[in-house]
């Protein structure tokens, strides 16, 4: 892979990061022992791993900053890459080995990935907990990830012979001189689209039009203010995550019902959750500013690297009392959304703001992570639909990790794997210390909308989330040190 450099709005994952605000993806995935054969041992799996790696490059890259700050970093190979520095064994209980792993930041000296294996002590199932940073992939990125490692059969087919062989590293000569060469050439791609207006100025004006339209309307979004949240207050460097699943059915069986998408469901789920969350928390429900990341791959064609996304601005209904009533209100609002082209207009404006200088770029992102903009992001990835195996190992779930910004007690996210719907629900320790009680409300506002299509149907007791059972986890800096 030849070098590349992060885009503008990669780097603003960087930029929003604080000692208190780790910008990494995550998640939770877990596999039981393949009929009658053993699970494989930690040596297999982490060989598995490295091997797997030859399909991403970027995988052994490292981030290597330009002198000045004239431009974003570069990818560049890190020529110490051993997959021991990224592939950990560690004991259970699978719980508390999420929570340490996730309130660690990853290390910028190194490729910004790591995996930990936790196997149950009587070895009939293993769970793989994952973090990538957020300027490296997104939630979609993650789970291509995933399948990456992962096969369609439960004998794996036979890898190409690894032939890599890290590039030397360039000098800072080099990347100064590589920042000022990209510096003009984005003046001249400038100067191009302007002949290209000259040439074709009906064509040019209508396009301009209608970016403009969209990327005003896109801006007026984000900028209203969010409201005062019990969400939205200092967060410390630790994390817990509260995971579930239900089946997918149920939420399709409500969005057939209805004429939704299963998006507008888990929104209207998420709003009565968070309603009863407050109202328990003698807080006053109130509407929440919710961020939805939705994926443009579509529309950057070739592109396959780094974020791949733009996000929406939906008000949340938490002041609504009646299920179907926030189901209703959702489905209106991204409506509304859709056809004013709000995703395509925020695209628009983070490629704006790529033409600036970078440190008006992170004056933007800062601007965008703030409180103000937003209390809370709630993110759906569809995941796999065919069963998917890891040297024999059936994948059962993956719980995803949405990465919280500074000010942001919790994320919410979604992924479906084959007939599962999997929730991470993803909180500060200190600011949420009952994260899990969330997750049971926004669990039960399912089964609420569930029985508005079925009167027959009552609220059940939450699915309790699968727990290894082990001794307690040797804590992370051990391991780093044999590392």
């Amino acid at each position: 892979m030849s070098r590349s450099r992060l885009s503008a709005f990669d780097a603003s994952f960087l930029a929003v990061e604080t000692p208190t605000a780790h910008m990494h993806v995550g998640f939770v995935a877990t596999f039981t022992a393949p009929e009658l054969c053993p699970l494989p041992t930690f040596a297999e799996l982490r060989d598995h791993i490295g091997a797997r790696l030859m399909r991403a490059p970027r995988y052994r890259q490292k981030l290597a900053e330009v002198p000045l700050g004239l431009r974003a970093a570069e990818w560049v190979d890190d020529e110490g890459f051993s997959i021991d520095r990224h592939v950990y064994r560690a004991r259970g209980p699978l719980g508390d080995l999420v929570d340490e792993v996730m309130s660690v930041p990853l290390r910028r000296d190194r490729p910004l990935w790591e995996m930990w294996i936790c196997e149950e002590p009587d070895r009939e199932s293993f769970a793989i907990v994952g973090k990538v940073h957020h300027c490296m992939i997104d939630g979609t990125a993650a789970l291509e990830l995933t399948s990456m490692l992962l096969d369609v059969t439960p004998e794996p087919p036979a890898c190409e012979a690894d032939t890599w062989q890290a590039a030397p590293a360039p000098s800072s000569e080099q990347l100064l001189l590589r920042g000022v060469r990209d510096l003009v050439g984005d003046q001249l791609d400038l100067v191009q689209g302007s002949l290209r207006a000259v040439t074709s100025p009906t064509r040019a004006a209508r396009q301009a039009l209608t970016g403009a339209v969209r990327a005003t309307r896109a801006v007026g979004h984000s900028l209203r203010a969010a409201p005062e949240s019990l969400l939205n207050r200092p967060i410390s460097p630790l994390r817990s995550l509260a995971w579930t699943e239900r089946p997918l059915a149920d939420l399709q069986l409500v969005k057939r019902s209805f004429g939704m998408t299963v998006n507008d469901v888990l929104l209207a789920a998420v709003a009565g959750g968070m309603r009863t969350y407050m109202i328990r928390r003698r807080e006053e429900p109130v509407s929440l500013k919710v961020m939805v990341p939705v994926n443009v791959r579509a529309t950057n064609e070739g592109q396959a690297l780094g974020n791949q996304i733009s996000f929406v601005f939906v008000d949340l209904p938490c002041a609504e009392p009646q299920p179907i009533g926030r189901l209703y209100q959702v489905r209106g609002a991204m409506t509304q959304l859709k056809r004013d082209g709000a995703p395509e207009g925020a695209d628009l404006v983070f490629k704006a703001a790529a033409r600036t200088p970078v440190g008006v770029q992170r004056a933007v992102s800062r601007l965008v992570a703030s409180p103000r903009t937003f209390n809370l992001v709630v993110s759906n990835v569809p995941g796999p639909r065919a069963p998917l195996y890891m040297l024999g190992c059936p994948l059962q779930t993956i719980y995803p990790v949405v990465p919280l910004v500074d000010r942001h007690a919790v994320s919410i996210g979604m992924t479906t794997v084959r007939d599962q719907a999997c929730f991470g629900i993803y909180a500060d320790r200190q600011a949420l210390p009952d994260v899990s009680v969330l997750a049971r409300d926004i669990d039960n506002a399912i089964t609420e909308l569930l029985a508005c299509v079925d009167p027959t149907v009552t609220p059940g007791p939450w699915l309790k989330p699968l727990r290894i059972t082990a001794h307690r986890l040797a804590p992370l800096s051990q391991a780093r040190e044999r590392s």
